[in-house]
């Protein structure tokens, strides 16, 4: 008995150590590994080992297994998520009708799209988003406008937000109805800014200066911001962002040291009657995607609706004698209903699965990304929260690229003009998800607030404040990693 109890107690101590043994080799090969792939230069593996390595699975899919394979002018920005009822179906091609149709004055034979302005900037949604994506700078006088606008202010409340001038409003409109006057027109100059790479490589920005010319309704002196729409994919999935995971990333006294100090913008919401946080806009001045719509709207194309109904009217216009379009009982210009089925359709808009993804340039690109800090602004993790107006985007992990908070990028892109909570040098990080094909859809490259870069190098290149020394950085690289570090972006 003592025998066969002294076997197995040796036999247990035995296969005790082989599995500490075991344990020990995995932690060992595991060590070693991390060390081969952080020692050894991209140069001693194959480009098969490194794209093993490198590559995240899934990554590709910017909004999980919503994201949708759409690489064609007329579909990459206007495609629905896959998981919509026959019924949100027909209410997203409804919206989408909307969203293209140009809009008519009052009275009209169609009095489901009568009611334009009196003054406007544009006849329909999609003549500043063109197939759903971005628009144009004014490029040179007398052009029409393709998605460009001027904010207008004297002033601003933290509280209810930039104060409007007293005779334009807070939107200069350069357009107008039969027999009204528009409010003025926009006049644009440009001043050349080159420089050089250390390595020797020269640059050329182009800075654009605008001036209001032909006030017809008074005399203007407002602070002015230039805007251009930006592209509608994706705001349903920013929309269901919960405060907190936004917040989670806010830093705005640098308490971590690393320069970056993201903050939010808190902004009125009309319908809750109070401050919320902002996620739409430049400068994150729009809390929710249904008053995103409402005041573009509005403000675009002077429509009435439930959450703005008031009329855009001139200044010295009694705009009681115009028929506004209100018919059939409403009592604005887009009804509930039919403002629904556009909420449906902006908030369905998917996003496009990524091209290259396992290039070995684009994944080394991908790793100067994060290297020189931009993932502290373009965050590509985030999960979304409840949302009760299209539960399949809830619980969706996306990658935006953005974190939706406000950050100071320097004197050159500043426009000195306050909004809510924003300073005129602080802009909200620009959701990067779509950026390569924004060429494909609308043959054009510009980008930033005001459309001044002529492609994403330049946009990097006015980067200033808080991204300086990631702007520096990049200087830095060589042509090779620089190149590289754009096809990663462009792959997004």
């Amino acid at each position: 008995m003592f025998i066969k109890l002294k076997s197995l107690i040796a036999a247990s101590v035995f296969l005790f150590n082989f599995a500490s043994f075991i344990k020990y080799m995995k932690y060992t090969y595991y060590f070693l590994f991390l060390l081969f792939i952080t020692s050894c230069s991209t140069d001693d593996i194959s480009e098969e080992e490194y794209i093993a390595i490198t590559y995240e699975e899934g990554e590709e899919n910017l909004v999980s297994h919503l994201s949708i394979e759409a690489f064609t002018a007329d579909k990459a920005f206007g495609r629905a998520i896959p998981e919509l009822s026959e019924l949100e179906l027909s209410f997203f091609g409804v919206g989408n009708a909307i969203f293209d149709q140009s809009w008519v004055s009052a009275p009209a034979t169609t009095t489901s799209r009568d009611g334009l302005g009196p003054i406007f900037n544009a006849r329909a949604c999609s003549a500043c988003h063109l197939r759903d994506g971005r628009g144009e700078p004014l490029l040179e006088n007398g052009a029409g406008s393709e998605g460009f606008l001027l904010r207008l202010s004297n002033g601003n409340d933290l509280i209810t937000g930039p104060i409007s001038n007293p005779i334009y409003g807070d939107q200069l409109q350069d357009d107008s109805n039969l027999g009204i006057e528009p409010e003025a027109e926009i006049n644009v100059s440009f001043e050349s800014i080159t420089g050089t790479y250390p390595d020797g490589t020269p640059y050329e920005l182009r800075k654009p200066t605008y001036t209001i010319v032909n006030e017809n309704y008074g005399g203007l002196a407002a602070e002015q911001s230039p805007r251009i729409g930006q592209q509608v994919i994706g705001l349903g999935f920013i929309d269901a962002l919960s405060e907190a995971s936004i917040l989670a990333n806010a830093d705005e006294n640098d308490a971590n040291g690393d320069g970056i100090s993201g903050k939010a913008n808190y902004v009125w919401n009309v319908k809750e009657n109070k401050s919320t946080i902002g996620k739409f806009g430049w400068k994150a001045n729009q809390p929710t995607l249904e008053q995103q719509v409402a005041a573009a709207l509005n403000g675009d194309m002077g429509l009435t609706s439930s959450i703005f109904p008031e009329e855009n009217c001139p200044d010295g216009v009694d705009c009681t004698e115009l028929f506004n379009g209100i018919n059939d009982g409403d009592n604005v210009e887009v009804p509930d209903t039919q403002f629904s089925r556009l909420m449906t359709y902006q908030a369905a808009i998917s996003v496009p699965v990524r091209r290259d993804f396992t290039d070995i340039d684009v994944l080394k690109g991908k790793k100067l990304f994060n290297d020189l800090a931009c993932v502290s602004c373009h965050i590509n993790n985030f999960t979304t929260s409840t949302y009760s107006f299209l539960p399949q985007l809830e619980n969706i992990t996306i990658r935006p690229y953005s974190d939706f908070l406000l950050h100071d990028m320097g004197e050159e892109l500043s426009d000195n003009r306050a909004d809510f909570l924003a300073t005129g040098s602080e802009w909200r990080t620009q959701p990067l998800w779509g950026l390569g094909l924004i060429e494909l859809v609308n043959e054009h490259t510009f980008l930033l607030h005001d459309g001044r870069a002529r492609n994403i190098e330049e946009a990097i290149l006015w980067h200033g404040g808080e991204a300086e020394t990631s702007k520096n950085n990049f200087m830095q690289l060589p042509l090779e990693e620089r190149e590289q570090l754009l096809l990663f972006l462009n792959s997004l």
